[in-house]
């Protein structure tokens, strides 16, 4: 069944894991297999590290030895943990960068390396963490939209995975096939978010059936631990802190980097920490490593516990346990699920690939339903990809901001739809005014999981302003939310003694209209993006 609200254009159709510390590109080869486009570098995956140069010439992904050399002043690094922040601020030739911007070099500059080997592009999934909220969902897709890219869907990280590990397996889309039930654990723990994710499915069908995360918890802060280890120790020694200098620091993070990549295949490795014409080697032993990670292994631990006793899911009933991420590469990480699951985990998949492939095959899902692929793919593999049905869930609770009835001075979150609910979904539900003769009704919006106000994320208002005279505090009002399918949010509100209505899509602060994306998109054509 084909989605009206999805239009193609002209141009082969990507998936894209637009990703924290790398990113990738894939797409569907006509043999069915999810194929990875290697970059200019000829590497699957491409750092997700932005240089602004002089004259417009931007870098993206460069080589180790070039990006050394770079000023870290100019050097953009994990932009994706600020999407969707309207706060953020970075001047580049007398111009404010936004993180959509930024972001949507690094799509250009997958595009253009994907072009020069399979051609035109035109449409494209990009992936987002589970727990992305609607401002960072949403600057996601403005990204892509200013990257140049026809953005046809937003897809979830460890769906994505799902699709690629349930397709590679050969068993999703397949009729031929025993249609029993599977249940997968999806462990994400990438450069700068984490998530783990329930999911079932079927040859035909595919649900999530929950998930939760953390946007601000990833290998970054692994990282940052190792950073700290070796400065406390020459700080120790030299009574000086490499980490109070820019370039200092930036050469040491990329040092510490690589020790944590050793450090997942030997025992022992070592930082040399030089600064101000002194040098320290500081030795660190994976024991150690461990140790001073604990804390953030054991919440990643306590999310993945939470989400399967909130289910209900005992440890028999998972039928795999899926890495995705590349910093699932940290032995504690397969130790710690191994222990807490009964199952090693799969190396089906190459966990810093699946997301890019399973975005590519929700892309020839899309295409397939709404035009027959083109007529690149075969009746064959046309058919399996028409076979598939997804369902999924919202990662957040959708509330409105209400008046506690006992202490008018007091805000909170009324949670209308509570999080993890099956998409598409909607309600309603009736207030009252808290004010007499009110110029008009503001319905405050509200996403995430707590009462206080001022812990959630305000995603947009809706206002009613044709109002009847003299309206009495306690009069009604219905408010509507829903989700669709895909996630889109939709907001009405009616109140029922005049009749007066509004109706809006969410926009937050920072939210871009089509005028300003199209302001953005010429600016982005007039860097030399390399």
């Amino acid at each position: 069944m084909s989605d009206p609200s999805v239009k193609f254009v002209e141009g082969q159709t990507v998936g894209i894991d637009l990703g924290t510390s790398y990113s990738a590109l894939s797409r569907l080869g006509e043999d069915g297999n999810p194929e990875v486009i290697n970059n200019s570098h000829d590497r699957p995956i491409t750092a997700s590290i932005v240089v602004l140069g002089e004259n417009g010439k931007i870098l993206v992904g460069p080589p180790a030895d070039v990006l050394a050399l770079q000023d870290p002043a100019c050097v953009v690094i994990a932009i994706k943990r600020e999407m969707g922040n309207p706060r953020f601020a970075l001047q580049y030739q007398e111009r404010r960068m936004t993180p959509e911007l930024i972001s949507s070099l690094i799509l250009k500059k997958l595009k253009q390396d994907a072009e020069k080997k399979i051609g035109p592009i035109g449409n494209a999934v990009i992936t987002v963490p589970y727990y992305f909220n609607e401002p960072k969902r949403a600057a996601t897709q403005y990204a892509g939209k200013i990257s140049g890219l026809n953005v046809v869907d937003i897809i979830n990280e460890p769906t994505a995975a799902t699709l690629a590990y349930a397709w590679t397996k050969g068993e999703l889309g397949r009729l031929d096939v025993p249609g029993k039930a599977k249940t997968i654990l999806v462990y994400d723990l990438g450069g700068g978010t984490f998530d783990v994710t329930l999911v079932k499915y079927t040859p035909t069908e595919f649900t999530v059936l929950a998930t939760d995360g953390d946007t601000m918890l990833g290998g970054l802060d692994w990282t940052e631990r190792i950073l700290d280890f070796a400065c406390d120790r020459f700080v120790a020694k030299y009574s000086i802190d490499p980490r109070e200098d820019a370039q200092a620091k930036f050469t040491l993070v990329r040092e510490c980097e690589s020790a944590k990549r050793e450090l997942s295949h030997w025992a022992k490795t070592k930082i040399e920490v030089t600064f101000r014409g002194k040098t320290l080697p500081v030795e660190l032993s994976r024991q150690q490593f461990e140790e001073m990670t604990l804390d953030l292994l054991q919440r990643t631990r306590d999310t993945t516990e939470f989400v399967l006793d909130g289910n209900h899911v005992a440890r028999d009933e998972l039928s795999e346990v899926l890495l995705v991420g590349g910093s699932t590469s940290i032995p504690a990480v397969v130790e710690m699920l191994e222990q807490l699951t009964g199952k090693r985990p799969s190396k089906v998949l190459n966990p810093q690939l699946a997301v890019a492939q399973g975005a590519a095959i929700h892309a020839a899902i899309l295409e397939a339903k709404v035009t027959d692929g083109n007529g690149r793919l075969s009746a064959a593999l046309l058919k399996r990809l028409q076979a598939i049905t997804t369902t999924d869930v919202n990662s957040h609770s959708l509330g409105v901001e209400i008046t506690d009835s006992r202490d008018p001075n007091l805000k909170r979150h009324h949670v209308m739809i509570p999080r993890n609910s099956q998409l598409p979904c909607g309600t309603k539900k009736q207030f009252v005014t808290t004010t007499d003769t009110p110029e008009n009704i503001v319905i405050r919006l509200l996403q995430g999981e707590v009462s206080d106000v001022a812990a959630c994320t305000h995603i947009g208002d809706v206002r009613i302003s044709e109002l009847p005279k003299a309206l009495p505090a306690g009069s009604p009002v219905e408010v509507i939310y829903s989700y669709d399918h895909r996630g889109h949010i939709t907001v009405a509100a009616k109140e029922l003694t005049g009749g007066g209505s509004a109706a809006v899509e969410i926009a937050w602060d920072g939210a871009l209209d089509k005028h300003a994306i199209e302001t953005l998109r010429q600016l982005a054509r007039q860097y030399h993006v390399d």
